[in-house]
């Protein structure tokens, strides 16, 4: 497999965002434009990169970056949907060579979650620039985790180029148990964690949450500029089924609904934005999932699906929430008719906990669900409390 590392892809995932993203944006500096922070600690160092389509700053990527200022760089890791970023939800990304600068790509997701000794032969830096959305299943925090933990098996830095998190602005949901530890929820945080990818790193550090609890040789190249209430509009789409704004505002609520026989749009211009199965013939609104890029098999594929859609409402009317939204989850449960087969297994790694279930089959009303969570939402914002950089 070749990749084309050409930068127009990262700017055609998201091009709508780029003008408005500007405006909003202006006065954040971030980690990557920091260049005389971080291009100390890799001089005349043989450097890898974890980079994919976000990896941007305007229309310059991390390793065109990199290599005009001369830096060594030996390959590149990338993690879930691939370097170009257009693979589906869990698909597996084969290795493969980048045509424009014959630099080895190496996937980090399917079988190979964690760098190897032999893939880090001859590494002494690793730089991390990826966007995330600051949801606990949203995967680069796994990747996150897993580099981390081999670069300090192997003696090697790792510099975290920082970059806003959307949904820093709150912290929601329940606390991963131990026992519902995957890949798509690793530690005890909630669901949202309000923190952006630097600030996590640091966490792992700090908490020692790395195998045998070793430490990394840690770097955060911090953004300047930026505080969490800031309203932050990604330039650039992290993954294929996260389009927009609205979609990563509505990504934390709608994405149980994967551990549900519900459709949230995958295969349709919408993703993230509408939900519906064809049971429910009550809506007037319908969507087909179809195969697509970045969603090459979505769930009940060529049916048509009743539900409702969410662009119909702004992107800043989901952003000021401030929480996540059980309302939708409660009604679609209450509404199917075999209710035993509502659920998939995945929901309760998704959940972190198998409590959640429980209180819906119960019929516990949303207020009660929340109320549950309370204590260790407390818990973990004073556990989070030194690793913190930005203001709230």
């Amino acid at each position: 497999m070749r990749f084309n590392f050409s930068l127009t892809l990262s700017l055609i995932l998201l091009q709508f965002f780029a003008v408005n993203a500007q405006e909003n944006n202006s006065q954040v500096v971030l980690g990557i434009e920091r260049l005389e922070e971080y291009l100390p600690y890799i001089e005349n160092k043989k450097v890898a990169v974890v980079a994919n389509q976000s990896s941007v700053i305007d229309d310059r990527h991390l390793v065109d970056i990199l290599l005009k200022n001369g830096v060594e760089l030996q390959k590149v890791f990338s993690p879930e949907h691939g370097f170009r970023g257009n693979a589906d939800a869990g698909e597996k990304v084969g290795d493969g060579v980048d045509s424009k600068t014959g630099l080895k790509v190496i996937s980090l997701y399917g079988d190979n979650k964690k760098p190897t000794k032999s893939q880090l032969n001859g590494v002494e830096v690793i730089v991390f620039d990826l966007q995330d959305v600051g949801v606990r299943f949203y995967t680069y925090i796994s990747t996150l985790h897993y580099v981390m933990e081999a670069a300090a098996e192997n003696n090697i830095k790792v510099i975290v180029l920082d970059r806003p998190n959307p949904n820093g602005h709150f912290v929601d949901g329940p606390v991963l148990e131990e026992k519902f530890k995957s890949f798509v929820g690793m530690h005890r945080i909630p669901v949202v964690h309000g923190m952006t990818i630097g600030e996590y790193a640091q966490m792992i550090n700090g908490e020692k949450w790395l195998k045998s609890a070793v430490q990394s040789d840690l770097e955060v190249i911090s953004c300047l500029n930026y505080k969490k209430s800031d309203v932050y509009e990604l330039p650039v789409a992290p993954s294929p089924n996260l389009p927009n704004m609205r979609s990563i505002y509505l990504y934390p609520s709608l994405c149980f609904f994967e551990g549900t026989v519900v459709s949230v749009g995958r295969g349709t211009p919408k993703p993230f934005q509408q939900i519906g199965h064809p049971s429910f013939t009550s809506f007037s609104y319908t969507f087909v999932p179809e195969s697509m890029t970045g969603a090459k098999s979505p769930k009940l594929e060529g049916k048509r699906c009743h539900g409702r859609d969410f662009t119909v409402k702004t992107a800043s009317s989901f952003r000021n929430m401030n929480r996540l939204d059980l309302n939708y989850l409660i009604e679609f449960y209450k509404l199917y008719p075999q209710k035993h087969t509502f659920f998939t297994s995945y929901f309760n790694l998704l959940a972190g906990t198998d409590q959640l279930q429980k209180d819906i089959i119960e019929g516990k009303t949303e207020m009660q669900i929340r109320k549950s969570w309370e204590e260790g939402i407390r818990q973990f914002k004073k556990m989070r409390t030194p690793y913190l950089i930005y203001e709230e």
